[in-house]
């Protein structure tokens, strides 16, 4: 999955990188972007080519009731993507891209569960494949929200999270925009080789904190696995003597 990731690059790099028309907003470097805040992300735009746009991270179907699912639809799986309802008409009509300069993932098992930090080996920025959608709310306001594709983890990748978002990059993001393209094969996630993992500090942990020190390479021992818990002697059948807990 993907549920934090950083975007540091000047907005002009990314308009380089991705070919981008049409006023850039002002964001500032962003090194902890969490679910329900505001993200720079690229749609197509009048004239086809890709343009910037400020959604919030988490989609909402134009038919919902209200926003309040919006935390739990931070990412769509990909291949099922086209089937479910909060998802299908935004992959076919509104797919956007969400610029990156890396990722953040938890590790799910083993002892040592201190985020690692995914980029590129060239540092160059890259973008997740995303679809947005448009919710208009009782009072007229129109929110637009995003979600982020994942998929499958492949290679050396699963050694820290069974999910990852699709990365795009080249000829592959203009495809993902066109609304005439297939999107079906895209979905595929990143090479471990085409990226590099680095334990970082549990600084990043806390949404609060968006800085330089959330990238910052962990320094001190892994924690010690948790004790395991002694086993609990049997009751004897008769024993009618109940515990809450």
């Amino acid at each position: 999955m993907c549920g934090r990731f950083l975007l540091v690059s000047p907005v002009e790099l990314i308009r380089r990188a991705f070919a981008v028309s049409g006023p850039a907003p002002n964001l500032a470097a962003r090194w902890n972007v969490a679910p329900t805040t505001a993200c720079l992300v690229l749609r197509r735009g009048e004239d086809g080519a890709p343009a910037f746009a400020t959604l919030r991270w988490g989609l909402v179907p134009s038919w919902a009731r209200d926003m309040s699912g919006a935390a739990r639809m931070i990412n769509a799986r990909g291949e099922t993507v086209a089937e479910k309802p909060a998802f299908r008409e935004a992959l076919r009509r509104r797919r956007c891209l969400v610029p990156a300069d890396g990722f953040y993932e938890w590790p799910e098992e083993g002892e040592d569960r201190r985020p690692v930090l995914f980029r590129r080996a060239d540092r160059a920025p890259f973008a997740f494949a995303g679809i947005w959608e448009a919710w208009r709310g009782p009072d007229g306001a129109t929110a637009e929200t995003f979600a982020i594709v994942n998929t499958e983890a492949r290679g050396a990748m699963r050694r820290f999270h069974h999910r990852v978002p699709i990365v795009l990059d080249g000829a592959s993001c203009a495809a993902w925009l066109d609304p005439a393209a297939d999107p079906a094969p895209f979905v595929a996630g990143p090479a471990f080789e085409d990226f590099e993992a680095t334990r970082v500090g549990t600084h990043v942990n806390s949404v609060r904190n968006d800085d330089p020190r959330c990238i910052e390479p962990a320094t001190d021992a892994p924690p010690p696995p948790p004790p395991a818990r002694p086993a609990r002697a049997a009751k004897p059948a008769n024993d009618r003597q109940g515990s809450l807990f």
